[in-house]
């Protein structure tokens, strides 16, 4: 058992970003608890990714320096949180948005050229995400633009580890919500009855919220899902362009989508990696970790593991979805799992529905992200309607 710090790789070196998921699949058999100054102890298998999920006595969630409501908490204060938030993504909900969930898909794809080439981190990905996500909180249209500038600075900002950017765009995007929230008490009575509305009226433990609550908890909604769900599309029109006859299939076959994307996002992570804190020393992997040190999941490989999966690259509609960790597990399991799962999937019908096919671009590769990003940067396609 060693706990000592070596430097067992370096997650920012070329061949590692080029590449993440084909350098984790190499690390994962030869140091699946890897250290390194920039991430400290990152997992790379699922059993041991599973273990920290189920066991957050031992794991917390509490990594952030900034309050995180409900992400960086633990019991009892996250069981509180969970609590007022999981209604919103529930059955009824769901059922509620999604013809606008749809006609916002439909129209998007409607948009696309008859013929002709698509960069689909762009002109889908994004503008889907964008426009989902506002109407999802009840946002004016105008934030489409002001949102997708932001993104991309605070993008460009992570990328350089500018940490006194990346302070200043929190300021900002803070800003923005405080002002929504600002425009609805001065609206009174006459405020829209929409999601960000009803998350101010909100109560826990019998006090009402603080707006440094409010503002966390629609943040984190918010710039989670523009970076996931726009990471998604682009992950799941780059494997179908590249497979077609598993796009011939699903065209054929759209009830197999909700299986087959999870399947797909499974092999390719659009969320790389999520923080945990150890409580108290812990060995793991063989690796001996004091109380205190910060691990890194990297859900891009544990979803990955030969251990669970067999072939990592083989795709399969009859895995046991129990296995996929594409939204986490145990009590800090992405409580939005249910709005991806719709959104990903009304898009994808509506995509499919709307095209005769879609193909890789010759001479044009699909860019991969790099970390903390998962999927592409950028996806050229061919789109024929």
């Amino acid at each position: 058992m060693s706990d000592s710090r070596r430097q067992d790789w370096d997650p920012r070196a070329e061949s590692v970003l080029e590449d993440q998921i084909a350098a984790y699949d190499a690390l994962r058999s030869r140091c699946p608890v890897a250290y390194s100054d920039y991430l400290q102890w990152s997992l790379l298998r699922h059993a041991d990714v599973r273990r920290v999920l189920e066991d957050h006595e031992t794991f917390s969630n509490a990594a952030s320096r900034h309050l995180s409501v409900p992400n960086a908490m633990d019991p009892p204060e996250h069981t509180r949180f969970r609590r007022l938030i999981e209604p919103y993504f529930g059955p009824e909900p769901m059922a509620a948005f999604a013809p606008r969930c749809r006609a916002i898909a439909e129209d998007l794809v409607a948009r696309l050229p008859e013929t002709g080439e698509v960069e689909a981190m762009a002109e889908l990905g994004q503008d889907f995400a964008l426009e989902i996500q506002c109407a999802f909180m009840g946002w004016p249209a105008s934030l489409h633009e002001p949102l997708r500038d932001w993104t991309r600075r605070q993008h460009a900002a992570t990328l350089a580890g500018d940490r006194q950017a990346l302070g200043e765009l929190a300021l900002e995007f803070d800003g923005v919500i405080r002002d929504l929230l600002e425009t609805r008490r001065a609206a009174g009575e006459a405020a829209p009855d929409d999601v960000t509305t009803r998350i101010m009226n909100e109560t826990v433990e019998g006090r009402a919220l603080s707006d440094e609550e409010i503002v966390s908890i629609l943040r984190n909604w918010t710039v989670g899902e523009l970076g996931t769900i726009s990471a998604s599309i682009g992950i799941l029109v780059r494997y179908l362009a590249a497979n077609p006859e598993l796009q011939a299939r699903l065209r054929g076959e759209p009830e197999l989508l909700p299986a087959a994307i999870d399947e797909i996002l499974r092999l390719d992570a659009p969320l790389m990696s999520n923080r945990r804190r150890t409580t108290r020393p812990v060995e793991i992997g063989g690796r001996h970790i004091p109380a205190g040190e910060r691990l890194t999941i990297l859900w891009g490989s544990a979803n990955r593991d030969a251990a669970v999966f067999g072939d990592p690259d083989e795709f399969r509609l009859d895995r046991d979805p129990a296995d996929n960790l594409l939204y986490g597990a145990g009590i800090h399991v992405c409580p939005g799992a249910p709005l991806a799962r719709l959104e990903l999937r009304l898009f994808m019908e509506a995509l499919l529905a709307g095209t005769v096919h879609l193909a890789p671009m010759d001479g044009k590769p699909a860019v991969r992200a790099r970390f903390p990003a998962g999927g592409y940067s950028r996806v050229p396609l061919r789109v024929t309607r």
